[in-house]
């Protein structure tokens, strides 16, 4: 029978000798560089971004030359968008259906104008899409008019960026016919008022020969109802091509004595 000493029949530990692994640190395998949440979130949507591009750019084919006056403006949307509210967050991930093709299918609508102004422009649909798709057309011009000073300052940035032809007018809406100089072929607007205001902003414009395209929602028919109390007009609807909304054609606009 075997005897155990005192450390049992294991073998006695010791200390290592002076240079033997002096220094030396226990390495856990080497360690993956770490991504943080944000930069996994941003190109994650960078992903859903370039194929929501695709989609927008069949249902509203643009030139290269454009396409990449588009892209930088995309860019500096979401740079400022972390500090000024240009797009609803919800939208980012469908930017170029929901904001860009939206856009562009007006200039189908308007094939021969190139003098454009868009009122209250905010984050730049349509007038800076419109500005980009002109680009290097002669005689063409996209009046912006925003009343918010950090939006204007942005649509100013991305006109200049995307070297388009756009002038932005920092102003309330209703003043624009005396800051905007010269014809203008379409006045529109998106997203910014009720449409019996919206004919009240753009009327003088449309006196002078404008025609009207307004990009509404899906309760178009209830808004062009309440107009009707307002003004004599003959609407004329057409379905957009991103959604279940209507862009309102209006040529004359009289106000009901």
């Amino acid at each position: 029978m075997k005897q155990r000493g005192p450390g049992g029949d294991r073998p006695p530990s010791r200390r290592p000798g002076a240079g033997e692994g002096a220094g030396r640190r226990i390495e856990s395998g080497s360690a993956s560089p770490k991504i943080s949440k944000a930069t996994a979130n941003d190109k994650a949507l960078d992903s859903i971004i370039a194929a929501d591009k695709i989609a927008a750019l069949k249902l509203a084919p643009v030139s290269r030359e454009t396409e990449e006056r588009l892209d930088r403006y995309i860019a500096l949307l979401r740079e400022w968008q972390a500090k000024t509210n240009l797009v609803a967050p919800s939208t980012l991930s469908n930017l170029w259906t929901r904001h860009i093709a939206d856009s562009l299918q007006l200039l189908d609508l308007a094939p021969a104008a190139k003098r454009w102004a868009d009122l209250g422009s905010g984050g730049g649909f349509p007038g800076v899409v419109l500005a980009c798709a002109m680009a290097g057309r002669p005689g063409a011009s996209v009046h912006l008019v925003e009343r918010i000073a950090k939006k204007a300052a942005f649509l100013r940035e991305a006109i200049r960026v995307t070297t388009s032809p756009g002038v932005v007018h920092l102003a309330e809406i209703g003043d624009n016919v005396d800051r905007i100089t010269g014809p203008v072929d379409c006045v529109t607007a998106r997203a910014l008022a009720p449409l019996h205001q919206l004919i009240g902003f753009a009327e003088p414009l449309m006196r002078q020969g404008a025609r009207a395209l307004f990009l509404k929602g899906q309760d178009v028919e209830a808004e062009l109802t309440e107009a009707a109390k307002y003004w004599n007009i003959r609407p004329q609807l057409h379905q957009s091509r991103t959604g279940d909304g209507w862009i309102v054609e209006l040529n004359v606009a009289e106000p009901r004595s």
